[in-house]
């Protein structure tokens, strides 16, 4: 009989076809942002991804998992065989029911935890969670982040400082140092930084600086790790259509983003989130710990 010939559907598409280019329609929200009100919808479902596995049986605990980066994680940690908890902002709850649909979809579990990693219990109990829930932790994805865009250096009230570094960095530090006793020869911690990490960004003097911390704490916790087999690595991306800049933009501004990129597009979570699999499986990644991925469109930079 003849072969049958698909149809032009989503997935016989090419990015460049399926991915909406910039400008995107103008829009702002207030912090922290709800992804169910993003138009359009950011992509996070990965149709073409094919699960193999590579986390069967792990647990993974995911922070800022209730939309973006986080969520498209979720769901791709499903597909290849993991659990998850996800802490998200009580205000995102709708996003957070989302995502956990999502990955229950995929067949696997996924526990909502509630709540500000600013707090330093709320970190200590996300870990403790997460491990009553499942019996064991073996991926940490330090994700969630706080972004606000500000003119110059004096616009930057002391408020807004501590909560730029208390989410972004002290979370971070928090969350391994929860987790740490729980994790073992084999596991691995992936943390989220930022191309601005690398190369500074002059209205987000705050946020680039704690991403450039993220990456130096990815580093040398990696070499402090190394010889319990715990790896750690970082990912960089550029702009990725997220809540986090919807809710951080004026509208104009939101249209543009991720425009000057070569792709001339911001990322769909769905394209940053194959990343994170790399980096939590060991099938792929067993000789790699301490590395930053950058994923910005067309452009390169040296880590």
């Amino acid at each position: 009989m003849p072969k049958k010939v698909k149809s032009n559907s989503v997935d016989t598409q090419t990015p460049n076809e399926k991915y909406p280019k910039s400008p995107m329609p103008p829009q702002h929200q207030e912090r922290p942002g709800v992804e169910a009100e993003i138009m359009p919808r950011p992509q996070y479902l990965a149709p073409d991804y094919k699960g193999a596995d590579k986390l069967k049986n792990k647990v993974a605990l995911i922070t800022g998992g209730d939309s973006g980066i986080g969520r498209a994680v979720a769901v791709l940690f499903a597909r290849e065989g993991a659990d998850s908890a996800i802490t998200f902002l009580p205000s995102e709850q709708v996003d957070a029911e989302e995502t956990q649909h999502q990955v229950e979809k995929e067949g696997y579990r996924c526990l909502l935890i509630p709540g500000d990693v600013t707090s330093p219990e709320f970190c200590q109990s996300a870990v403790e969670k997460t491990v009553q829930a499942f019996g064991k932790l073996n991926i940490l994805v330090n994700n969630a982040a706080y972004q606000h865009n500000q003119e110059s250096l004096e616009d930057i009230s002391d408020d807004q400082f501590d909560t730029t570094f208390k989410t972004n960095i002290y979370g971070y530090f928090r969350m391994a140092k929860a987790a740490l006793k729980h994790l073992k020869d084999g596991d691995a911690i992936i943390n989220c930084g930022s191309i601005t990490g690398l190369e500074g960004n002059k209205h987000l003097i705050d946020y680039a600086s704690t991403k450039g911390a993220i990456h130096a704490f990815t580093k040398s916790l990696a070499l402090n790790l190394v010889e319990k087999g715990i790896r750690v690595n970082c990912i960089a991306p550029g702009p990725v259509w997220t809540p986090l800049n919807v809710a951080d933009k004026p509208a104009e501004q939101v249209a543009k983003h991720g425009g000057n990129q070569p792709m001339k597009r911001p990322a769909q979570p769905e394209e940053v989130a194959p990343a994170f699999v790399f980096f939590a499986s060991n099938t792929d990644s067993s000789y790699i710990t301490g590395e930053i991925l950058t994923l910005l469109g067309g452009e390169t930079r040296a880590a």
